[in-house]
């Protein structure tokens, strides 16, 4: 079981993400917003940050960079719409898995197996 932190602006694949993980035996923090994820960074641990990363405030390459600073080795996925900004954060963080929307829940779910199981 892992400590997830989970940030997504997009209210129902918030739910939709959270629910799935927590079906797979996880605990999730939902954040709607990088803003959020930064806070939520300071109260715990976590050992995966999945996040959108175009989102209302901090974006999710900021949230991951921070992330990495208050902890080192944590895991990162990023999810994306868009095919650029995908590069982007496969070049800020090159230890990190890039998914691109659409994708399937199981998917993400056996992402964060894999990431975890690492």
């Amino acid at each position: 079981m892992a400590h997830i932190l989970l940030a997504e602006d997009d209210g129902s694949l918030r739910g939709f993400l959270a629910r799935a993980l927590e079906r797979a035996g996880h605990t999730v923090v939902v954040c709607e917003n990088g803003d959020e994820a930064v806070a939520a960074l300071e109260d715990g641990h976590y050992d995966l940050l999945l996040t959108d990363i175009v989102m209302p405030g901090a974006d999710g390459i900021e949230v991951a960079r921070l992330a990495a600073l208050k902890q080192p080795g944590l895991r990162i996925m990023f999810i994306t719409g868009f095919a650029a900004v995908a590069l982007t954060a496969a070049q800020a963080a090159p230890q990190a898995k890039v998914l691109s929307k659409p994708v399937h829940l199981r998917e993400i779910v056996s992402e964060v197996e894999r990431m975890i199981a690492a």
